[in-house]
C-alpha cells in the first residue's frame, strides 16, 4: 500500500511551509546516501573526536532498501530542491522498521526529523503494522527523545558482535563431524522451488512473531546478488535460515560476512543446531577470503547471546532497541534468533 501523499512541512514555529517531505525518487538515491553518511559522519566525529574514513565501514543502506520498499522512503527537501534529510522504512510482514533516519547537521533542531518520522509512521499505519521498531544509540539523548516522542519505548540492548575468521589451511577445510544437518543456498534452488521455500521460511518467522515475514529481504538479496540466504536442513525439513550479505553494495562492511537475520525453527531449537549453523557461516567467510563474521544479537535472545560468547564472539558496539505496538516484548530467551533492525 502507498504511504501518505507528498506534503510540505512547517518550520519550528509552524510558519509558511519551507520544507517539503516527499517520497524518494530513483534520481535521489546517491544524494540520500551522501546526506545519510554526512549526518552520521558528523555524529561520530562529535562522539569520538575523529571522523571515520568510512562512516559505516563500507556498508550501504539506501539503494536496495528503496528497491524493496520504495513507498517507505522519504526525503526532506528545501524549496530550491536541496535534500537535507531522509528516512528509510521497510515492512517485514506485520513488523515495520525505521532506519536510517538522517538530517544534515546545520538543519537539525528544526523538527525536520519529526516530519520524516511522521511520514514513516503514516506508511506503517497504512500497511497495518502491528509492531514498529528502531535501534538507536543509547548514549544519545537526542535520538532517544525523538523516538520516545512518537511512542517508542526503549527496551534491551543489541550487541553487534564480531569473530575473526582464520584463513583456510593449505590442506583445505577440516573434515566435519557426521551430522544429519546440511546447509545449502537459496540462490541454488530452481526458480520453481523458491516460492515454496519462502513459505517454509515464513512458517519459522510466523512462529517467532505472528505475521513476521522476511520474504522481501530474501528476494532482494537474491535478485541483486547482495549475498545469499542459507538454508539449514535435516532431510526435507527446514531447521533454520540465515539472510547473509557479502561486501560490495550491501550492508556488509568491507572484509566481513554479515548476518542480517538468522532463525532456528522454534519447534526444532537446539543449541547444537545454532552452533552448527554458525560454523557453516564461518566456513563460508573463510572460503570467500573474508576476515570476520559480523552478527547482531538482541540481548532478550539470551540463549543466542550466550552461544556467541562461548564461541569467542566479541562485542564491537551496542545499540538500544525501541518499540511501539502490539506484543512489544515477544522475544523468547530460549529462541535462537539474530535480527538486525538497523
Amino acid at each position: 500500500m502507498r504511504a501518505t501523499v507528498d506534503r510540505a512541512g512547517l518550520d519550528s514555529e509552524s510558519r509558511t511551509p519551507h520544507i517539503k517531505i516527499r517520497r524518494v525518487r530513483k534520481g535521489d538515491l546517491s544524494k540520500v546516501r551522501d546526506v545519510t553518511e554526512q549526518a552520521f559522519g558528523d555524529y561520530f566525529e562529535r562522539l569520538l573526536g575523529t571522523r571515520p574514513r568510512q562512516v559505516f565501514g563500507g556498508a550501504q543502506y539506501v539503494h536496495h532498501r528503496w528497491l524493496m520498499e520504495p513507498w517507505g522512503c522519504f526525503v526532506a527537501e528545501e524549496n530550491d530542491g536541496k535534500i537535507i534529510g531522509a528516512v528509510v522504512a521497510v515492512m517485514w510482514g506485520t513488523v515495520g522498521l525505521v532506519g536510517p533516519l538522517a538530517v544534515l547537521t546545520n538543519y537539525q533542531n528544526q523538527d525536520i526529523g519529526q516530519q520524516l518520522l511522521r511520514a514513516a509512521q503514516e506508511f506503517f499505519d497504512e500497511n497495518r503494522a502491528a509492531l514498529t521498531g528502531v535501534v538507536t544509540y543509547p548514549s544519545s539523548p537526542r535520538h532517544l527523545y525523538l523516538y520516545h516522542k512518537f511512542g517508542y519505548k526503549p527496551k534491551s540492548l543489541v550487541a553487534i558482535m564480531i569473530r575473526a575468521v582464520d584463513r583456510l589451511p593449505a590442506g583445505g577445510p577440516p573434515r566435519a563431524a557426521k551430522s544429519s544437518l546440511a546447509v545449502r543456498r537459496f540462490s541454488a534452488l530452481e526458480e520453481s522451488k523458491k516460492k515454496s521455500m519462502l513459505l517454509k521460511v515464513r512458517k519459522i518467522t510466523n512462529g517467532i512473531y505472528r505475521g513476521l515475514d522476511l520474504g522481501k529481504e530474501i528476494e532482494i538479496v537474491d535478485g541483486l546478488a547482495l549475498g545469499d540466504t542459507f538454508l539449514l536442513e535435516s532431510g526435507r525439513e527446514l531447521v533454520g535460515f540465515a539472510v547473509v550479505h557479502t561486501p560490495g553494495v550491501s550492508e556488509a562492511p568491507l572484509g566481513s560476512l554479515y548476518v542480517k537475520y538468522l532463525a532456528i525453527d522454534r519447534a526444532l531449537r537446539k543449541a547444537e543446531h545454532f552452533d552448527h549453523f554458525l560454523s557453516a557461516l564461518e566456513h563460508v567467510a573463510r572460503e570467500m577470503g573474508l576476515g570476520r563474521l559480523i552478527v547482531p544479537v538482541y540481548s532478550a535472545y539470551f540463549a543466542a547471546y550466550q552461544t556467541l560468547v562461548e564461541r569467542g564472539y566479541q562485542i564491537d558496539y551496542t545499540m538500544v532497541r525501541m518499540k511501539r505496538g502490539k506484543q512489544e516484548d515477544y522475544e523468547d530467551p530460549d529462541d535462537f534468533v539474530l535480527d538486525d533492525w538497523r
